[in-house]
């Protein structure tokens, strides 16, 4: 019975430990002030322009992947802004393909391979389209 709880304990420690790596990271990601009231630095949220559009990504979309549509571009992002680069970093060019059911006006899937893609809608503020808010919800 000791082995048992033993691993039941080993493995409730894994858990707390890759939440306590999961917490870090996120909040890794999020804005910094300089405690001296500088520069504040933040991360960038993931984006793709495609068509004339800006699209941002959207967690815990059940979508199918659709038709290549052509090249999205990934916007360069400059959340250290004293790494010295001068802003010289190149956009990256990435796949842009449709989303069964959705018109591409609304979201697209994007990346360098039909089964590795990162979903992306545009949105209005902090608004999600309704027609992706249906495939979040189940609908």
């Amino acid at each position: 019975m000791a082995e048992v709880l033993a691993a039941r304990r080993g493995r409730f420690t894994w858990v707390l430990s890759a939440a306590a790596v999961v917490t870090v990271a996120v909040g890794g990601c999020t804005s910094v002030s300089g405690g001296g009231g500088g520069d504040s630095a933040a991360s960038c949220v993931f984006l793709a322009e495609y068509a004339n559009r800006t699209y941002s990504d959207v967690a815990n979309v059940d979508f199918t992947v659709g038709d290549e549509l052509g090249t999205a571009t990934l916007p360069t992002c400059d959340d250290t802004p004293n790494d010295n680069d001068d802003g010289e970093t190149a956009p990256a060019v990435t796949t842009a393909y449709a989303v069964e059911g959705l018109d591409p006006s609304i979201a697209i899937a994007v990346g360098e391979a039909p089964d590795d893609v990162v979903f992306v809608a545009v949105r209005s503020g902090t608004e999600i389209p309704p027609e992706v808010q249906k495939l979040i919800d189940g609908s």
